[in-house]
């Protein structure tokens, strides 16, 4: 299937905008931190998870974001003035965005987890995408095999947004389960691509991603207000050891998930049911600016 909205003019002539209101929390922060730990190197894209962090994680650790089961939450991915990366020359990118687990031990049984989930829930899948809310993409994908995967094309010159709904909750991979446990963190994923010289997407270009933990409906909007309620209760000079609470989450760079690149390799479709998109979509293009 392939589809994507049209983009109004106005979208286009704010992008700028648009890029600097989505990453002003960071600037001073997580940016300069990044900026400094990576030599001053910029990555060429930007992903924003639009949801608030949690005010309850101590300085110089990961932030963690709640989120509700079955909510579309909207990434936005942005690009640094994509012209300046000279290394980068395909027009369309290949997003994967998947759900995985934090914890390096559920890590290794990510499998046979994965399998007794979908054994106890029939047709559902952990990742989906909703694409009416979706601006800006060519052709989304669910894999019918990777339940905790999507994947979508997007014009980088073009700021692109997509909404995910995690179908999954963090308590549904805990060892017991008798009520009260405390659920296991995932990430959030994305890894993107640009093609090869024979229009297949499996030149890695950028992954990052994010923590986060999945609460029944409205339950992440209940933990998040007893988080802020706990350190506004704290002392100042206690306040001082937690991070902000940030209103959108910054997926930070990463390593590559190690099934990325077997997605996108010429030789996927014999193993998995992911296709190879080619450089040209033909049935919906992005009016140019």
């Amino acid at each position: 299937m392939l589809f994507c909205h049209s983009q109004p003019e106005s979208y286009h002539q704010h992008s700028a905008s648009y890029i600097r209101e989505a990453l002003a929390p960071f600037l001073k922060n997580e940016e300069a931190k990044l900026m400094a730990e990576n030599g001053a190197r910029r990555t060429p894209f930007q992903y924003i998870l639009c949801a608030a962090t949690s005010p309850a994680v101590k300085q110089q650790e990961e932030t963690l974001t709640y989120l509700n089961q079955g909510q579309s939450y909207e990434i936005r991915m942005l690009n640094r003035k994509l012209a300046e990366y000279t290394d980068i020359s395909s027009k369309y990118v290949k997003s994967i965005v998947r759900v995985v687990f934090h914890d390096r031990r559920l890590q290794y049984m990510e499998h046979q987890q994965l399998e007794g989930w979908k054994w106890n829930r029939p047709g559902d899948r952990i990742l989906d995408i909703d694409i009416p809310l979706s601006v800006g993409i060519l052709e989304p994908r669910s894999h019918p095999l990777h339940l905790n995967t999507i994947e979508f094309v997007w014009d980088p010159v073009k700021n692109a947004s997509v909404f995910i709904q995690v179908n999954c909750i963090s308590t549904e991979f805990t060892p017991r389960k008798h009520g009260g446990e405390k659920g296991v963190p995932f990430r959030i994923q994305v890894d993107s691509f640009t093609t090869n010289e024979h229009g297949e997407y499996t030149e890695l270009v950028h992954s990052s991603s994010c923590q986060v933990k999945v609460f029944k409906p409205k339950g992440a909007d209940r933990k998040l207000k007893t988080d802020r309620e706990k350190i506004d209760k704290k002392s100042l000079q206690d306040k001082e050891k937690y991070q902000q609470s940030h209103e959108t989450t910054l997926l930070t760079e990463c390593s590559p998930w190690p099934d990325a690149l077997n997605l996108t390799g010429p030789g996927s479709s014999s193993n998995t049911p992911s296709p190879v998109y080619h450089s040209s979509p033909t049935s919906c293009q992005f009016t140019d600016e």
